[in-house]
């Protein structure tokens, strides 16, 4: 049996607008296991962007519980939601939050930066491994505006490897990019998942949803869909039979 990592049961979550009480979630349970690739999906309102932030513990559930990797998360202080944050998930987002003067490396390095556990020479070494796993062993020293969309979002993605965290969550990843980066960005996530990396990828295109294992569409603050995909397309294979460019 594969373990759990996300468990979520009765999840809720309002907001107040004035005098109004906007339900954004309305009870959703879902279970995640380890090695899952999941795409959620969902049009603008459908209470996806709610639910990335309560995954990402960037938010709390009005009511309802989430347990991330056999922790509930409910009753967590700031600070353990912070821990949590850096030491289970491994964000990425749209628009690769880079720090613009800073090296590819150090990027990578800095989620590290705030565990105590790892040493500067180990810090180092896991950036450069997590650089080399994502194929920009020879940019390490390369500022982000030295560096393709494409590229920025593979530092974003080494990253979030970095802390060797029990998900990623990316928000959108791939768009900024172009249908031919966006594929290798998305062939890069099916070659990391098949190394058993958990992968909650929130995106609003059908066609990156079909790289999924796992697909769940929510609507108004309610799941309408969760299936599994009986096609999983090859990235790397869709990538292949584009038109080459002209430059």
């Amino acid at each position: 049996m594969s373990k759990e990592i996300i468990k979520i049961e009765d999840l809720k979550r309002e907001f107040t607008m004035g005098n109004e009480t906007v339900h954004a979630l309305k009870g959703i349970s879902l279970s995640i296991k380890e090695g899952e690739f999941v795409t959620i999906m969902g049009s603008s309102g459908s209470g996806k962007s709610t639910l990335l932030n309560i995954l990402g513990c960037l938010d709390q559930p009005t009511s309802g519980t989430y347990d991330i990797d056999g922790l509930a998360v409910r009753n967590l202080s700031k600070n353990e939601l912070a821990t949590i944050r850096n030491e289970k998930i491994g964000f990425i987002f749209q628009s690769y939050n880079l720090l613009a003067r800073t090296s590819a490396l150090e990027n990578v390095e800095l989620p590290l930066l705030y565990n105590s556990k790892v040493s500067t020479e180990e810090r180092k070494e896991r950036a450069i491994k997590a650089l080399k796993m994502v194929g920009l062993g020879d940019r390490m020293d390369h500022t982000p505006s030295q560096l393709s969309g494409g590229q920025q979002q593979r530092v974003a993605i080494a990253r979030s490897l970095v802390n060797k965290p029990v998900m990623i969550l990316a928000d959108e990843a791939t768009g900024n990019l172009d249908t031919r980066t966006s594929y290798e960005i998305m062939s890069l996530f099916q070659e990391l998942n098949e190394k058993g990396i958990t992968i909650v990828f929130v995106t609003h295109e059908p066609d990156i949803a079909t790289f999924s294992s796992r697909t769940i569409v929510l609507k108004d603050g309610n799941i309408i869909k969760d299936y599994l995909n009986k096609e999983i397309q090859s990235a790397a294979t869709e990538l292949a039979l584009l038109p080459v460019e002209d430059h």
